[in-house]
């Protein structure tokens, strides 16, 4: 009974109306053509900066590769030249042994040369007396006793066993000075191989600290860039935010002009409604709510700010139902919002109530209209800033939204 006196109401104030709502109406359309062109502006601002915080963020996994390709080849080169130096250290070892290996070679030589020489004096002398054998077989026959023959048996073989220990020195001068020449050979081919390997790892060295550089001037490039792109998106992103900020606060003063026409023809007229709010209004749409009234982060651009109605989840083109008895006031396109249906359904506690259904894909019923609860009023869509079908509902008391959940 209260929805109908609020229809009642609304359509007896609605004619008086008519001439300055035009006026404004007129007025909120030019806003709206530059509100959608600083829309638009503002799309593609945010489009950019999302292809380039997607960038950043690519840029920050790269930028993460990069160090880490940077930290391992530092590191490699760290160990790249721990390893040099124990190369270096053994090539010098190497060619230690090699000088040493030599010197002893040098040596051995002048020994076998002195051992020769000697053999050859002790050979010489031996044979200036006559030959050995022949001399110790006529010093046998001329022995008188045998005390005799014996003492002349042991000098033969004293000077046999010089001759024997005089050839056994030199063959033992030549082995040795044999063992010598091969370990200089050894110590040869230990300190080829050292310097092979000392060459081929300082070319190693080379590369990795090439791969290093690379991998440094990489990170830092990977930063500057996307540095660069995401400070022009979102200087681009500010100034049409801005732009688009005063556009909305503009529109929002012709906006609450009209609820102000509303409110003075509602406390010309006597009546409405006096109670309590909850179940005065009907659920809107058949579906679930998604988004509840309050501060949130917006969906698209991610702002903090308040949400001043309740989402409801619902596919694009279902029924949107009149939340009570009342007059369309206003219907008109919102960059921002979409398809808008303003419904007033009249005075409720000496307080103008209005509500607004955004994102619509289509009307049902046109401004002036006048409806009963329960009746189609439009359908669900996703026009304006949407990220999918659903209705964005609010209630205004007196102009200022309030949550809806309140009232149904």
């Amino acid at each position: 009974m209260a929805a109908t006196a609020a229809c009642a109401l609304s359509v007896g104030v609605l004619a008086p109306l008519a001439n300055a709502e035009d006026h404004l109406k007129h007025r909120q359309h030019q806003v709206q053509g530059q509100i959608k062109s600083k829309s638009h502006d503002l799309d593609e601002s945010s489009g950019r900066l999302r292809r380039a915080t997607a960038a950043l963020d690519a840029a920050r996994a790269q930028l993460q590769d990069a160090r880490a390709v940077l930290q391992d080849a530092r590191a490699k080169l760290h160990a790249a030249r721990i390893r040099d130096d124990e190369m270096q250290a053994k090539l010098v070892e190497a060619e230690d042994r090699l000088a040493q290996a030599q010197a002893d070679l040098d040596q051995g030589q002048a020994d076998l040369e002195t051992q020769r020489l000697q053999v050859t004096d002790t050979v010489t002398s031996i044979y200036e007396e006559g030959d050995p054998q022949l001399l110790a077989f006529a010093s046998l026959l001329d022995a008188q006793t045998p005390a005799d023959l014996s003492r002349r048996m042991e000098a033969q073989n004293v000077i046999v066993g010089r001759e024997t220990r005089a050839y056994d020195d030199l063959h033992a001068a030549e082995v040795l000075l044999q063992v010598r020449e091969n370990q200089v050979e050894t110590a040869k081919d230990a300190v080829e191989v050292q310097r092979q390997e000392a060459a081929a790892h300082l070319v190693t060295m080379k590369d990795l600290s090439e791969e290093a550089v690379a991998a440094k001037e990489a990170v830092v490039a990977v930063v500057d860039q996307r540095r660069d792109a995401r400070a022009g998106a979102r200087e681009a992103r500010r100034k049409d935010r801005a732009a688009l900020v005063r556009l909305r606060h503009k529109e929002n003063q012709i906006k609450q002009r009209i609820l102000a026409q509303a409110r003075r023809a509602a406390r010309n007229a006597r009546g409405g409604y006096h109670g309590d709010t909850g179940g005065f209004l009907a659920r809107p749409v058949s579906g679930p709510v998604t988004s509840p009234f309050g501060y949130r982060i917006h969906p698209i651009y991610h702002y903090w700010g308040l949400h001043d109605g309740t989402d409801f989840g619902a596919g694009c083109g279902q029924p949107l139902y009149a939340v009570g008895g009342g007059t369309v006031m206003s219907e008109y396109y919102s960059s921002v919002w979409g398809n808008r249906l303003y419904l007033n359904v009249g005075t409720v506690n000496g307080k103008n109530v209005t509500v607004i259904y955004n994102h619509l894909s289509r009307y049902n019923v046109g401004r002036g209209a006048s409806v009963g609860r329960g009746d189609v009023v439009g359908y669900v869509g996703t026009t304006g800033w949407s990220t999918g079908c659903h209705l964005h509902f609010t209630v205004m008391v007196n102009g200022k939204p309030v949550d809806p959940m309140n009232w149904f």
